[in-house]
């Protein structure tokens, strides 16, 4: 479905964020992209999603390449899910979600924040699917953080996306909300077979929901595996000399398991 080849991508001063990555994702996958901060996790996703400019390399879906200045490809089939949720706070919960649908509006409805009888029933629909259907009509920045980012996965597919691309979507909740969040996202992955692309820093939680882990170091590809052949080594490999002082829990044949895995700060 999604195939990442030779990507390459050069800031201007030189700074090499991603360098020749290459990986493919299938329809229905749950894939973690797992790095410390400055491995190039947030470049990759925003140049999936047609918000970065590659320097080289190619992105393809479903065999159509997108491309960062003509992005329909992208913005038709793929939902976005952001570390900081994206919202606007000061609109209700529906309009919130209902912007994910503006660009399938008229332009002077979609400044209005007109939309038709259809796209509200999608919107509490999908507000249902994340447990908020009674929040609809309440200001978003009276929500919790936790909910928030509900709102931001109900508002990402309300666009009945085929992926899923989420940047770190639990940095700032705590652990157990995370992992509520995430088991949400999986859920809906696995209900509406979304593939689902999702960044994080956190082993545990990447070893917790992964069908399999891209594992992302100073911009190259360190790992790609199914999450049953991971193994301490291959975390190692990730995280280098900053995973010192990360203390794995139980193994089996030198395999993580990630539920005693702690967090990675």
């Amino acid at each position: 479905m999604l195939k990442i080849k030779n990507l390459q991508k050069v800031f201007p001063g030189g700074t090499v964020a991603l360098n020749d990555v290459s990986f493919n994702v299938k329809k229905g996958e749950f894939v973690v992209i797992l790095g410390p901060s400055g491995s190039g996790k947030s470049t990759l996703l925003h140049s999936i999603n047609g918000l970065i400019e590659p320097t080289a390399g190619s992105i393809s879906f479903n065999g159509q390449n997108v491309n960062f200045k003509n992005p329909t490809i992208a913005r038709q089939n793929i939902g976005m899910v952001f570390q900081d949720f994206n919202l606007v706070t000061n609109l209700s919960v529906i309009n919130n979600v209902l912007s994910g649908m503006l660009d399938k509006c008229h332009f002077m409805a979609s400044l209005l924040y007109l939309f038709s009888k259809e796209q509200k029933l999608r919107a509490l629909e999908c507000l249902d699917q994340v447990g908020l259907i009674s929040k609809a009509y309440a200001r978003t920045d009276q929500l919790s953080g936790g909910q928030q980012q509900r709102v931001g996965i109900a508002r990402a597919i309300a666009r009945s996306p085929l992926v899923i691309l989420a940047d770190e979507p639990v940095a700032s909740l705590d652990p157990m909300i995370a992992f509520q969040v995430l088991s949400l996202l999986k859920e809906i992955s696995a209900a509406h077979q979304i593939t689902v692309v999702c960044n994080l820093h956190q082993v545990d939680l990447a070893l917790r929901f992964a069908d399999r882990i891209v594992g992302l170091s100073d911009g190259n590809v360190a790992l790609d595996s199914p999450i049953g052949e991971i193994n301490l080594g291959h975390i190692h490999d990730i995280y280098g000399s900053r995973d010192q002082g990360i203390f794995f829990g139980a193994q089996q044949d030198n395999r993580v398991v990630g539920s005693n895995v702690p967090l990675v700060s």
